[in-house]
């Protein structure tokens, strides 16, 4: 496996929350895998889920611009995942800032902070508030994925 076993447990955990795909949905999961207790297993994953957060609503729109400008497969990345970001974004369109915490907090594929983050810029939405909402909504998904994650799934289909 080389120098991939040599990464610590914690830095996948954190690296997976901020995957876009995987997200919280699959770094909880993850951390509670790797034998964490809940606790870190929340915080490393929240952490790692909140990183690309600011990046994407600073520099998503100035990227995404010079991508499509010099790089043409780009152009129907950025064409699919449009298409894909406004078949979701009902409730951002209708609640604004509310509607991005609804987006961010459901733990369902094509949701999460990376599907909101770029809402967020679709939308013009401001910075600070459509950051704050996207805080907010990784931390009550975090809670609901937690739940399922060690309250369901370690009580009800892995204990004797």
């Amino acid at each position: 496996m080389g120098f991939l076993s040599e990464i610590p447990p914690a830095i996948w955990v954190v690296i997976t929350g901020a995957a876009p795909i995987f997200e919280l949905r699959g770094a909880i999961p993850l951390a509670w895998r790797l034998g964490f207790d809940p606790g870190p297993a929340f915080l490393l994953a929240v952490l790692g889920n909140l990183l690309p957060i600011i990046p994407l609503l600073l520099f998503l729109r100035i990227v995404r611009e010079f991508l499509e400008a010099n790089v043409p497969v780009f152009e129907t990345f950025f064409n699919w995942l449009d298409r894909r970001t406004y078949r979701r974004s009902e409730r951002v369109e209708k609640y604004g800032i509310i509607g991005l915490i609804i987006l961010t907090a459901i733990p369902l594929p094509t949701t999460g902070a990376w599907t909101a983050s770029l809402a967020a810029v679709l939308f013009k939405l401001p910075f600070w508030p459509s950051f704050f909402a996207i805080l907010t909504g990784v931390f009550l998904a975090g809670i609901l994925v937690m739940l399922i994650t060690f309250g369901f799934i370690s009580n009800f289909f892995l204990v004797g």
